[in-house]
């Protein structure tokens, strides 16, 4: 068994580096959502290569965002050659 490395001058409550990684959950603060209008998705996956974040989703039919992770960046939508995404505010539904 190997011994962790000894970081000098670190507090003793220091979380050890790159043991554990934990996926934050951005969505919360945004002020635009992508929204997917499933007539217009052909489920080319250009949202998908595009996104920085990797929340879009795969459904049988169209693509779908994580909304805990999504930052509404709208670099989906703006990407959609189809224009099958639009960035709406938060508050509506």
């Amino acid at each position: 068994m190997t011994s962790s490395p000894t970081i000098r001058n670190a507090p003793d409550n220091m979380c050890p580096i790159a043991t554990e990684y934990t996926t934050m959950l951005t969505g919360d603060w945004r002020a635009l959502r992508p929204v997917v209008d499933r007539d217009r998705c052909v489920k080319c996956a250009t949202c998908w290569l595009y996104c920085p974040v990797q929340c879009v989703v795969e459904r049988p039919a169209w693509f779908d965002f994580n909304y805990d992770t999504c930052k509404g960046c709208g670099i989906c939508a703006e990407e959609c050659p189809h224009r099958a995404i639009a960035m709406v505010e938060e508050a509506e539904g």
